[in-house]
């Protein structure tokens, strides 16, 4: 058994030179192979002189295609691109522009609002503060006239201030010695009520140098001073001489003809009867301050 293995053994050192030496072998047959081939095929003489021959012929020849013929093509073919490119650039400059004139319309009508609901407000502020004076003058007038009623009530009666004068004023008769000048805006009077009137401004002192209403047409009552049978006694401020004025009426109630009496916001229908408060009716003058108002039958 150990003879054999050294035998093998001796034997595979002996092949491995020549297992070495084959791929130079493989070369050298190679070589020579191209040599041959070589000689036969190009040793004609035409071949070695034709210099065309020997020129390089290009791929792009050999396909049948032009060198000039694609850098034109080329060229052509980048030019829809080119103009789509500027195509897509306009339109997006367009819709730019666009875009920022809808803001600066949307914002202007933005603006538009804004200033029309500052208008509306201070026009609002301005009628409410105008209402509000409206309103403070009207309660400062009713304040005032309500002053000025309460002031008047107060008054004592004219049946009371004008105590002294009442006997003076019976004792003075109706005898006329003056003609009283009636203001009348709707028609003459009634001859009854000029002469009640005569009477007083020549018997009472101070009564001819005021001011006396007869007709016209806007009394409320029709059978007042429409009908020509009423005469207000304008004494204004001078509540004496209104008292004494009533005061002569009362004393000469059946010779004057006198239906009714109105003083001071009260009324007076008989000589021996009692004064009735009347309602309020807004203004001095309304409520009879300023001026007795006498009705004659």
């Amino acid at each position: 058994m150990r003879a054999r293995t050294t035998t093998s053994r001796s034997a595979s050192h002996r092949r491995s030179p020549a297992g070495i030496r084959r791929p130079g072998l493989y070369l050298g047959v190679a070589a020579a192979g191209a040599v041959l081939v070589n000689v036969v095929v190009g040793v004609g003489p035409a071949a070695q002189a034709d210099p065309v021959a020997s020129e390089p012929v290009s791929v792009a020849e050999q396909l049948g295609l032009a060198a000039g013929s694609n850098a034109v093509d080329g060229v052509e073919d980048l030019r829809p691109l080119e103009e789509l490119a500027a195509s897509r650039a306009t339109r997006e400059a367009e819709q730019t522009a666009a875009q920022q004139a809808q803001v600066a319309a949307d914002q202007a009508v933005l603006d538009q609002q804004a200033a029309e609901a500052e208008a509306a407000r201070v026009a609002a502020e301005a009628e409410a503060a105008a209402a509000a004076e409206a309103e403070a003058a009207r309660v400062a007038a009713e304040a005032a006239a309500a002053a000025e009623a309460q002031a008047a009530a107060a008054k004592p009666a004219p049946a009371r201030a004008s105590a002294a004068a009442q006997p003076a004023a019976a004792a003075a008769g109706t005898a006329v010695s003056t003609i009283a000048k009636i203001n009348n805006t709707a028609g003459p009077i009634k001859p009854q009520a000029q002469a009640a009137a005569n009477a007083v401004v020549s018997n009472v002192p101070g009564a001819g140098s005021i001011t006396l209403g007869g007709t016209r047409p806007s009394a409320a009552d029709p059978h007042g001073h429409p009908s020509g049978l009423a005469v207000d006694y304008m004494v204004m401020s001078d509540s004496a001489l209104g008292d004494a004025i009533v005061a002569y009426h009362i004393a000469n109630w059946a010779e004057l003809g006198v239906d009714y009496i109105i003083w001071e916001q009260r009324m007076l229908s008989s000589p021996g009867g009692s004064w009735k408060q009347m309602e309020d009716r807004g203004s001095v003058t309304a409520n009879h301050f300023d001026h007795p108002h006498v009705n004659y039958r």
